[in-house]
């Protein structure tokens, strides 16, 4: 589906625009803008875009949601849009409705675990959870002895360690003692937390791609505006060669990232095949974002570096949302794992043949 025939996408970008326009969103100290963008989405039913009618959600296809991601991507949204989308997602897996407000999931990392103990309680520490503060309820994913579950917690039931990534959104430590989770069902067959972490990278994948054709946007307007040694910097090859690389960039990005969202999407399962794209996806992703941002930092000089400047919300984001969900560095020793057990030659018609 063509992104100008999107109704999710447009609804989005008509609610981005009007109530989360970078600029204002920097000179607004008290953040007052956040309640009217929440409420605007929320009566749009996009944070709930992956949750099926019949839970509580909107009902949109997969294909729509990770357009809507991308789109989050180039407004820098600093609200738990992803994150409740994330949440709805996972609770929708075990049949579990989703309610009203702002939610996050937990573990965030391949490296924590969330167990589930004989009694139904939930105990376990998840590191770097996104939005944990501003999450109303956690959809968490649990190991126990007969296998993983999926569970709906209230956020009260956790000890919050506030913290934050370098984009300065909230990235927390959630501390799960013994928690009795609000409903709690079994995963599908062959659903596990490294399904999870795919999920969560190619959404990260998709807002990173997002950040990079905005900053991209940002860099060549203000080339064309900048005046130096009386004529635009945007005439200076040094700068045009700049801008050709964050473009270059960019495209690799949103491909390696659309790519990867069009592998989940038509799949049945989280199999070697989306496994090589989700993985692929998030280490050029994270890749882009540290060179991109570089580059367009430089074309701007030292007003990018500044908080006044709108250019930092979308360099800085991007660079903490490479380590959601696993790092560039983890998923490029698991790709490796998956060569290695499956071998090159076993692997190169599943990426031929898309």
């Amino acid at each position: 589906m063509a992104e100008s025939d999107n109704i999710v996408v447009e609804t989005a970008e008509k609610i981005f625009a009007d109530l989360a326009d970078p600029q204002t969103i920097n000179n607004d100290k008290k953040d007052s803008w956040q309640a009217p963008l929440w409420q605007a989405l929320s009566e749009a039913g996009l944070p709930l875009s992956w949750v099926p009618d019949d839970l509580g959600g909107s009902g949109a296809s997969l294909a729509d949601g990770f357009a809507l991601l991308n789109a989050a991507g180039r407004f820098a949204v600093a609200v738990p849009l992803a994150e409740t989308m994330l949440a709805g997602w996972l609770l929708a897996q075990a049949r579990i409705a989703s309610p009203e407000g702002e939610m996050t999931v937990a573990p965030a990392s391949p490296k924590d675990r969330i167990t589930l103990d004989a009694d139904g309680a939930l105990s376990g520490r998840a590191r770097g959870v996104p939005f944990a503060k501003a999450a109303k309820h956690f959809a968490v994913l649990a190991h126990g002895k007969d296998g993983v579950s999926i569970a709906l917690v209230d956020a009260s039931k956790g000890r919050i360690e506030s913290g934050l990534n370098v984009g300065y959104d909230h990235s927390d430590t959630v501390t799960l003692d013994k928690a009795q989770p609000i409903t709690i069902k079994p995963a599908p067959k062959g659903f596990d937390q490294t399904a999870l972490m795919l999920m969560g990278g190619v959404a990260r994948s998709l807002q990173i791609a997002g950040a990079l054709e905005a900053m991209l946007d940002i860099s060549v307007r203000y080339s064309n505006e900048r005046v130096a040694f009386e004529k635009k910097i945007s005439k200076f090859q040094a700068v045009q060669h700049n801008l050709a690389r964050l473009a270059g960039e960019s495209a690799a990005a949103l491909a390696a990232a659309t790519s990867a969202a069009d592998a989940i999407a038509n799949a049945t399962s989280f199999n070697d095949e989306v496994y090589l794209e989700a993985a692929s996806a998030k280490i050029r992703c994270a890749e882009a974002a540290e060179k991109g941002g570089a580059i367009a930092h430089q074309v701007h000089g030292a007003i990018g570096f500044t908080m006044e400047h709108i250019l930092h919300r979308y360099s800085l984001r991007a660079l903490a949302w490479r380590d959601d969900f696993g790092s560039e560095s983890h998923w490029a020793v698991e790709l490796g794992k998956l060569v290695a057990r499956r071998g090159a030659d076993e692997l190169w018609p599943l990426v031929a043949s898309r």
